[in-house]
């Protein structure tokens, strides 16, 4: 069991960081992020904006799990297609 907790300015740092770095980041860890911040509902449009343009450049480089995971990001996170 998970205790839910909430954490704002941890995320509100972490996208920023994030979006700052995300030409360091691989595949994995691109979809992971995403993943991660869509999970938590946390709304962070430049965090995933930078990580949409890199995904674009780098889409050739996801393995089929890591698209999987980016789309289903994206989708819940209420990006349309």
């Amino acid at each position: 069991a998970t205790a839910r907790r909430d954490a704002p300015a941890l995320f509100g740092a972490m996208a920023r960081t994030g979006e700052q770095r995300v030409g360091d980041f691989k595949p994995q860890e691109l979809a992971n992020t995403a993943w991660a911040f869509a999970t938590a509902g946390y709304p962070a449009p430049g965090l995933f904006g930078a990580i949409a343009s890199m995904s674009e450049q780098r889409v050739g480089d996801f393995s089929a799990q890591n698209l999987a995971n980016t789309a289903w990001a994206y989708a819940t996170a209420g990006y349309a297609a």
